[in-house]
């Protein structure tokens, strides 16, 4: 269980901050730039969920505890001696992989295939879906880019691969199932 029971400590004021193992590592550290994206992107799922309703809020709830996992597993390298950690590291797992398909597969079931690219918009919730789809490929990037520096548990990057498509059928969702979507038009403006 986590206690927070003072909010400022003063130990990152010189730019460095603490890992899940303790380490002490600069704020702009590959790790901490990826697992910090997987923040920002949490709170942008906040904003959404304002305008998000049943399935849908419950689903960005889920994610949202997701992103706390992915986090935890982001900011804890030396995945070797997890075995040896007094405590177990939290890692994403497979199964949380495998529901962002069921649910994507469920709710692209429902959809009119694209005959174009879709532009970010519609209704609110979509673009702010939208928002989401961009923070989560960004997130993607930089745990990638963390992967050919340190070892990462490979099933972080996969989940955020995941989690941006998610994110793409849910928009088209919010967007009466696809029918409100803002259809890219080649050269129209030419």
């Amino acid at each position: 269980m986590v206690v927070l029971n003072k909010i400022y400590t003063r130990t990152g004021d010189k730019g460095d901050t603490a890992l899940g193992n303790g380490d002490r590592v600069a704020k702009h550290d590959a790790r901490v730039n990826a697992y910090g994206t997987s923040d920002e992107l949490n709170a942008f799922i906040g904003v959404a969920r304002l305008e998000a309703e049943g399935d849908m809020d419950k689903a960005l709830s889920r994610i949202q505890n997701d992103l706390f996992d992915l986090g935890a597993d982001l900011c804890r390298p030396d995945m070797e001696k997890d075995a040896e950690a007094e405590y177990p590291p939290l890692r994403i797992a497979q199964s949380q992989i495998d529901r962002l398909e069921t649910e994507i597969d469920l709710m692209n079931k429902e959809l009119q295939p694209l005959r174009s690219f879709i532009l970010p918009g519609g209704s609110r919730l979509a673009a702010q879906l939208h928002v989401c789809r961009t923070v989560a490929r960004r997130a993607e990037r930089l745990a990638t880019e963390l992967a050919t520096l340190e070892e990462i548990n490979p099933a972080a990057a996969k989940y955020l691969n995941r989690l941006s498509d998610w994110f793409f059928v849910a928009a088209r969702q919010a967007n009466a199932g696809g029918l409100n979507d803002v259809l890219w038009v080649p050269g129209a403006n030419r």
